[in-house]
C-alpha cells in the first residue's frame, strides 16, 4: 500500500505530468482562453460514464482551486481507482476529436510512442495506493525529482565478483570491481554533465523568453503612453467642442439666418460637427484599447511570474544536480584512493608469490616423503574399501528412505494446495455469509419497524373498533327507542295490566338473569313482555305477545318465553 509520502510515486506523478502537458497548444492572442489539462481530463467523462464521479468529486474539493490542481486530483483518484491507463486510452482512441484542439501535432499524445506509455501504465493496476487528496498542495509547483536514487553505487559489487571471492584469485577480482566502479562513476557523471547541459540550456531558453517578454512589456507600455498621452489630447479637444457647442445653443435659431445669409459659415459648423463625431468615436476606441492594454498588462505580468516560478525551480535543480556533481567527484577521488590502495596490494601479493614458491618446493620434498607412507596407507585403503561397501549399502537404503520422504512430502504438499483452496472457498462462503448477516439485520430492523407500525395500526383499530362499537350501541339504542316510542300504547296497557314496566338504560349495568357485566362485547336487550334488561344469550328467544294488535315475534326472556309457551296452545309459536 503507497501512500503520498512515497518519493517514487512523487516522481512518477511529476513525469506524468510532463508526458501530458508536453506539446500543449499556447493561447491564441493576448485574450484568448489557455489551454489547460484540466480541460482534456474532463472530456473523458464524455466517451468513459465511469469517470464522472471522479470530475464531480474534483470539483467538488475545497482545498483545489486551480485548473492545474485539479488536473493533479484526477490523475491520483484515477490511479486509486487502478482505472488510469483505461481512461488515457480512451483519450488516445480518440485523439482525433478530443485532442487535436489542445495539441500539436509533435506532442507526446499526438504520436505513436505515446501507446508504450500506456502499455507501462497498465502494470500500475497491481499496486494499491492510498492517497489523501485534501491534504496535499496541489495547486503549487510540484518539486524536484531527485536523481540520487536510480544512479547506481559504486559501492555494490556484482554477484559474479563475489562467488568468486572464495576461489582464490584474489588479484582478478579486485581489478574487475576497480574497473566496473570506474566505470560506473564515469557513466554517472557523463550522464550528470549531460542533464546539467540540458537544465542550461532550457534555462537559457527561458531567460531569453524572460528578455522578450521584458522587451514586448516595455514597448506596451510605450505604445499605452503614447494612447494615455493622445487620450488626453482628445479630452482636451472634446472639452474645448464641448464648450463651443454650449456657447452655440442659444444661436440655434440665428442659424437658420446663417443659412440664409452666409452658407459657407453654415457648411463650417456641419464639418466641425462631423470631426466632433469622429472625434468622440476615436475616443472610444482608445478607450476600449486602454481597457484591452490593462488586460494584456495584467496576463503578461502573471506569465512573467509564472516563468519566474519555473526559472527558480530549474535553478534548484540546477543547484541539486550541481551537489550531485559534487558527490560525484568525491566519490571519484575515493575509487582513485582505493585503486592506490589495490596496487599496494599486488605488489604485496607478489612478495608472497615468492614465499609461496619456495614453500612449493619444500612440500615437493615432502611429498617423496609421503609417497613411501603412501603404499602402507593404500593396504589401510582396501581394508576401507570393504568398509566403503557397507556404508553405500547403507546409503541405499537411507535414499530408499529420502525417496518415501519426498513422495510423502509432495503427497503432504498437495494436500496444503487442497485445504488452501478449501480455506479460500470457505473464505468466500464466509463473505457471502457476512453479507447475509448485513441482509438480515437490515431485514430484522425492517421488521423492528414494521411490527412498531403493526402495533400502531392494532391500536389505532382497536380504537376504532372501540368507536365502532359505541356507535354501534347508539345505534342500537336509537332504534329501540324509536320501537318503544312506536309502542309506548302497547307497553301502557301493560303497564295498567300489571305485565310489567319498562326498565330505563342508564341504571342497569348488569344482566336480570345471569347477572353478568354489560361491555362492548356483551350488549344490553329489554324484553317486550316484562321490560327488564338482559343479555343477548339470555333473551335470545322470540314470540308473540297476546297484548300486541300486530301479532308479530318480538324479543322475550327465557322466564317469559316459558311462560308465553305454557299459556299459548301448541304451534302457536
Amino acid at each position: 500500500m503507497l501512500d503520498s509520502d512515497h518519493l517514487p510515486l512523487q516522481h512518477f506523478f511529476i513525469v506524468l505530468e510532463h508526458v501530458l502537458r508536453h506539446g500543449l497548444r499556447p493561447k491564441k492572442g493576448l485574450l484568448g482562453p489557455k489551454k489547460e489539462l484540466w480541460d482534456i481530463l474532463q472530456s473523458v467523462e464524455r466517451y468513459c460514464l465511469g469517470a464522472q464521479d471522479i470530475t464531480s468529486s474534483v470539483r467538488d474539493l475545497p482545498t483545489v482551486r486551480t485548473h492545474m490542481g485539479r488536473a493533479r486530483a484526477w490523475l491520483r483518484l484515477a490511479l486509486m481507482q487502478k482505472k488510469l491507463a483505461d481512461y488515457l486510452q480512451v483519450l488516445i482512441e480518440h485523439r482525433e476529436e478530443a485532442l487535436a484542439e489542445y495539441y500539436e501535432p509533435h506532442a507526446l499524445m499526438m504520436s505513436d510512442e505515446v501507446i508504450i506509455v500506456i502499455g507501462i501504465l497498465v502494470g500500475l493496476n497491481v499496486i494499491d495506493c492510498n492517497l489523501c487528496v485534501k491534504e496535499e498542495d496541489l495547486d503549487s509547483q510540484q518539486g524536484v525529482i531527485d536523481f540520487s536514487l536510480y544512479l547506481r553505487s559504486s559501492s555494490r559489487n556484482s554477484p559474479d565478483d563475489e562467488n568468486n571471492g572464495g576461489n582464490g584469485t584474489v588479484n582478478a577480482i579486485e581489478g574487475n570491481t576497480a574497473t566496473g566502479a570506474m566505470t560506473a562513476v564515469l557513466d554517472q557523471k557523463n550522464y550528470i554533465e549531460e542533464l546539467n547541459r540540458h537544465l542550461n540550456a532550457t534555462v537559457g531558453n527561458l531567460q531569453a523568453k524572460v528578455e522578450s517578454l521584458t522587451t514586448t512589456n516595455a514597448l506596451m507600455k510605450e505604445d499605452l503612453a503614447i494612447a494615455r498621452n493622445s487620450l488626453m489630447a482628445l479630452q482636451a479637444e472634446n472639452a474645448a467642442l464641448r464648450r463651443a457647442s454650449q456657447h452655440g445653443q442659444p444661436l440655434d435659431d440665428k442659424t437658420n439666418v446663417l443659412d440664409r445669409f452666409d452658407p459657407e459659415m453654415a457648411e463650417a459648423l456641419a464639418e466641425e460637427r462631423k470631426k466632433r463625431q469622429e472625434i468622440e468615436k476615436e475616443l472610444n476606441l482608445q478607450v476600449s484599447l486602454k481597457a484591452e492594454t490593462d488586460m494584456a498588462m495584467k496576463l503578461l505580468e502573471k506569465d512573467i511570474h509564472e516563468k519566474q516560478d519555473t526559472i527558480v525551480s530549474l535553478r534548484r535543480q540546477l543547484e541539486d544536480i550541481k551537489s550531485i556533481n559534487l558527490d560525484m567527484y568525491k566519490k571519484l577521488q575515493e575509487c582513485e584512493a582505493s585503486l592506490k590502495h589495490k596496487t599496494e596490494l599486488m605488489s604485496r601479493m607478489e612478495t608472497q608469490r615468492e614465499s609461496m614458491a619456495l614453500a612449493i618446493a619444500q612440500l615437493e620434498k615432502k611429498y617423496n616423503s609421503e609417497t613411501v607412507s603412501l603404499n602402507a596407507l593404500q593396504e589401510t585403503s582396501q581394508a576401507l574399501s570393504l568398509q566403503v561397501v557397507s556404508c553405500e549399502q547403507r546409503a541405499t537404503r537411507a535414499e530408499a528412505d529420502l525417496r518415501i520422504e519426498r513422495e510423502w512430502r509432495t503427497a503432504m504438499q498437495e494436500n496444503e494446495v487442497k485445504h488452501k483452496e478449501q480455506i479460500s472457498s470457505l473464505q468466500l462462503e464466509l463473505r457471502q455469509l457476512t453479507d447475509e448477516l448485513k441482509q438480515h439485520d437490515r431485514t430484522k430492523a425492517e421488521l423492528v419497524q414494521l411490527r412498531k407500525q403493526w402495533e400502531e395500526d392494532q391500536r389505532t383499530l382497536e380504537e376504532l373498533g372501540v368507536q365502532l362499537s359505541v356507535s354501534k350501541l347508539q345505534i342500537s339504542d336509537l332504534k329501540e327507542k324509536t320501537s318503544h316510542q312506536s309502542s309506548d300504547g302497547r307497553l301502557g296497557s301493560e303497564a295498567n295490566s300489571g305485565t310489567g314496566s319498562w326498565t330505563p338504560d342508564k341504571g342497569v349495568s348488569n344482566c336480570k338473569s345471569c347477572s353478568k357485566e354489560f361491555s362492548i362485547t356483551r350488549r344490553k336487550h329489554h324484553c317486550r313482555s316484562c321490560g327488564e334488561i338482559f343479555c343477548s344469550s339470555c333473551s335470545e328467544h322470540v314470540s308473540v305477545i297476546p297484548s300486541e294488535a300486530n301479532g308479530k315475534p318480538v324479543r322475550v326472556c327465557d322466564s317469559c318465553w316459558q311462560k308465553l309457551a305454557s299459556s299459548s296452545p301448541p304451534g302457536a309459536n
